[in-house]
């Protein structure tokens, strides 16, 4: 089994990825910063679990150079889910990899919209930016890679949308609503990625998540909702013209949130353009998987919704 290098495991995604990671039989570390009795209490409790899952934790900082060297030679595969403030940092593990010589697939922090066929409002399209110059690097290394693209994190988002209305009879609905979003399962997005990382198929390709029944509108969202509770709401409607405003107007981070909502919720940047006959898609690719579906994702906030906090920008 291939050796799996997590940079993030211990973030919101990435540990979705290590334990999907230790699951699939991969022997797996995680690099990641110094931690002490003073860290926080979260980051305790996962480093515990992983210890306990047999998971190597390896702590030290992105700028110790050989440091990352010695470590990369000892691995396979490399699987970045560094969060945003962290993306552009992404270069030093590349220039780490192109020592090492011997990394046969590396996946960067990527996995939300497409980069190369969405053009977002400024404060997201920043961000985005970023994230092309570590593609660019990427393909310029030589190091056999693969992207994985266009999802919403499906629990995060789901709970971004709903979270506010555990005790109100109205809906906020971003633009008409009519949007398609992908929301897949955090668990699922992690599984798929090392099966991709595994796979010769996907080798310096970019690989799509479009499952099909994880793809909903916020309407169809509010239908499937009051459905299950058995409720009507209301929807209070925000106008495209004024989440632009918030994008321009808002400070950090608020404007890039405003942005990103835009760009998900108005424009439907994950769902809207064809995949072209040459994509890959993670639910065509691996059909035998049983992904978790948005119907699926919502009966966890009917009967035990998580509290929701903003994810750092």
């Amino acid at each position: 089994m291939s050796k799996i290098l997590v940079f993030g495991g211990t973030g919101y995604l990435g540990k979705h990825m290590v334990r999907a990671s230790i699951m699939m039989g991969h022997p797996t570390y995680v690099y990641g910063r110094p931690i002490n009795p003073n860290s926080h209490p979260s980051k305790l409790e996962l480093h515990k679990e992983f210890k306990s899952m047999g998971v190597t934790l390896i702590q030290g900082e992105l700028s110790e150079h050989e440091k990352l060297v010695s470590i990369i030679q000892q691995i396979d595969i490399v699987i970045c889910v560094l969060g945003a403030p962290h993306i552009i940092e992404q270069l030093k593990i590349i220039d780490a990899m192109k020592i090492a010589g011997n990394v046969k697939r590396f996946i960067p922090s990527e996995f939300g919209v497409e980069d190369e066929r969405v053009v977002a409002l400024p404060p997201f399209q920043d961000y985005l930016d970023k994230r092309r110059k570590i593609r660019s690097a990427s393909i310029a290394s030589g190091i056999p890679y693969s992207f994985l693209s266009s999802t919403a994190f499906g629990a995060y988002f789901l709970n971004f949308l709903f979270h506010q209305h555990d005790q109100s009879q109205e809906f906020t609905i971003y633009g008409t609503g009519e949007a398609k979003v992908v929301f897949t399962h955090e668990q699922d997005i992690a599984i798929y990625a090392i099966k991709v990382a595994n796979d010769p198929r996907t080798c310096n390709r970019t690989i799509f998540y479009r499952p099909s029944r994880s793809i909903a509108s916020q309407l169809d969202l509010v239908a499937m909702w009051e459905k299950k509770t058995g409720r009507n709401y209301k929807k209070m409607y925000i106008p495209e013209e004024e989440i632009v405003k918030l994008s321009e107007t808002s400070a950090h981070p608020h404007n890039v949130r405003a942005a990103i909502i835009h760009s998900i919720f108005v424009k439907g940047d994950m769902a809207n353009f064809e995949l072209r006959e040459d994509d890959m898609e993670v639910s065509q690719l691996y059909p035998d998987f049983e992904y978790t579906t948005v119907d699926q994702l919502l009966d966890v906030f009917v009967t035990n919704a998580p509290k929701f906090e903003y994810a750092v920008l």
